[in-house]
């Protein structure tokens, strides 16, 4: 009897299971893989098909449309994928895959129940016929969008074993209003968001790692000061330092605990780690030179800032544990803007060759750089993707500057938005939790 139980009970399991696994990775394909760094990666194309609302099978309607052009503009965004016009198979989920010349497809369908919506989504392969990715999700209406990208940002991490960056954000500089001040948008530039109404020269934006905070510099007081803003809040900006000076373009520590900015309330313009009161915790450089643009590493052991030292600015790496600092750029008479890549790799700068500023990246440990653009207009102001993935950066080009996106090869090079005004110094957000 107990033995007929037990075989009652796997069988019960067995079935359970049949249930749940096509909609988890246990069922699904492996990982792709897919090595998007290498010169000779193509882009995939992949079909997104117009979504289906079980409810009203075989109807159209435009929230149909919506959400997966939605999900295409999301995976295109990551640059290694090309998804096929909807358009040019009339968005059905039926269509001759191999003819259109898919890799994979999203299908996507879903049903109203109140204000809740259930959908469930899947990545398929059409080389094999089999199901990669699945994904059932319950949320409120409002949440659609959310869950979309959140979607397409697992596609990206089973295609190459990283998440995507289809939530991030992008905090910049505009002078849309008649002054510059900081802006915040989504990847796509759809929700652009002004952060700062000093009508006054506002600079360097800086997320704090769990995206909650923002730090700039305002001249609005007369004095180069150094704010920090809630993004939760209206109206919760506080001065972190109003020393004589400069107040510059502080760096967070990847733990979220302090700042390094430059101040020169000594005269001389020069590193400070500070806390989250603005209090100095320490010194870190000694009227060597300008000390200005810090960034940590990923591990918070080091920082790559720039100095002008050796009597032209170069790129220095710091130990913070030691001191000990070293030169790492001997190329080009004029290096600034570092920034560390998440992943610990690279540091992409600006660097000013043959008369105008173009991006290089070089190894911490220094080494050869290697040059990311070479087209006309400069290019400056460097900051990493959360994925490593990715530059985002400014151009001028005939006296206007735009943002654009690399990828971290130099490749695929693109205008990130079409907004008014002059758009500079781009900050790219932590990933999203």
């Amino acid at each position: 009897m107990m033995c007929e139980e037990i075989m009652k009970l796997r069988l019960i399991i067995f079935l359970i299971s049949m249930c749940i696994l096509p909609f988890s990775d246990a069922w699904a394909g492996k990982r792709v893989n897919l090595d998007i760094t290498s010169a000779e990666y193509r882009k995939i194309p992949v079909a997104v098909p117009y979504f289906q609302n079980k409810n009203q099978p075989g109807q159209v309607q435009q929230i149909d449309r919506d959400l997966a052009v939605l999900a295409a503009k999301a995976l295109d965004f990551h640059g290694f994928i090309q998804t096929i016009p909807a358009s040019s198979f009339g968005g059905r989920q039926d269509a001759d895959w191999k003819q259109l010349g898919a890799d994979y497809t999203i299908i996507g369908q879903y049903e109203v129940n109140g204000n809740n919506v259930t959908m469930e989504i899947r990545l398929n392969s059409i080389l094999d016929g089999k199901m990669v990715l699945g994904r059932r999700y319950t949320f409120p209406m409002n949440k659609g969008r959310k869950m979309i990208l959140k979607y397409c940002d697992e596609v990206i991490e089973k295609m190459t074993g990283i998440p995507g960056v289809s939530e991030t954000k992008i905090a910049f500089v505009s002078d849309v209003s008649g002054h510059k001040e900081i802006y915040l948008a989504d990847i796509f530039g759809d929700y652009v968001r002004q952060v700062t109404r000093h009508k006054f020269l506002a600079v360097s934006p800086r997320f704090s790692p769990d995206n909650s905070k923002l730090t700039y510099t305002s001249y609005h007081r007369g004095n180069a000061n150094l704010y920090i803003t809630d993004l939760d809040q209206d109206k919760s900006t506080q001065a972190l330092s109003r020393r004589v000076g400069l107040n510059m373009a502080p760096a967070w520590a990847p733990n979220g605990r302090s700042l390094i900015a430059t101040l020169s309330k000594d005269g001389n313009p020069d590193l400070y780690q500070l806390g989250l009161d603005g209090s100095i915790m320490r010194r870190l450089t000694f009227n060597a030179g300008i000390n200005v643009s810090p960034c940590f590493s990923p591990d918070g052991g080091r920082i790559v800032f720039v100095s002008d030292r050796t009597g032209e600015p170069q790129i220095y790496i710091m130990d913070l544990s030691s001191g000990a600092t070293r030169r790492i750029t001997y190329q080009g008479n004029e290096n600034t803007t570092p920034a560390w890549s998440p992943d610990g790799k690279w540091i992409v700068y600006t660097c000013k060759y043959e008369g105008r500023y173009q991006l290089f990246k070089i190894s911490p440990d220094g080494g050869s750089p290697i040059q990311l653009t070479n087209t006309p207009g400069d290019h400056e102001a460097p900051s990493w993707s959360p994925d490593s993935r990715m530059i985002v950066f400014s151009r001028s080009v005939n006296g206007r500057k735009k943002l654009y996106v690399i990828n971290q090869t130099g490749r695929d090079m693109r205008q990130l938005y079409s907004l008014d005004g002059n758009q500079t110094t781009p900050q790219w957000s932590y990933r999203v939790n």
